[in-house]
């Protein structure tokens, strides 16, 4: 992979680990890291759910080898937050792609 390609800074983060009464999650989400990425949009996508058209922003992110990422953490570039669907890492250990959508709020 060419390193020049990670022109995009990012920060991974956690899910908040804390919990209420009712099990549902208290707290924020934690700053993991800040790193270098190369992010490819993939595509738009829009479908009829439930009678309202939505529409779903897919990337990949790649980042340098980290073997601690997990599907439930978050990338956030800038003022988007995509969250993190899959973990697909290279054989050979380089790099680390993650299969992402767009957070909407």
């Amino acid at each position: 992979m060419d390193v020049r390609r990670l022109m995009a800074k990012v920060t991974l983060k956690s899910p908040p680990t804390g919990q209420d009464t009712l099990g549902q999650p208290t707290g924020s989400w934690s700053d993991v890291a800040t790193v270098f990425a190369d992010i490819r949009h993939e595509s738009g996508l829009e479908a009829i759910k439930a009678g309202a058209e939505t529409s779903a922003v897919r990337c990949s992110v790649r980042v340098n080898y980290r073997a601690s990422i997990l599907p439930s953490w978050r990338v956030v570039f800038g003022a988007k937050t995509y969250e993190v669907k899959a973990v697909l890492p290279d054989s050979r250990k380089r790099w680390v792609d993650l299969a992402c959508e767009l957070v909407t709020a």
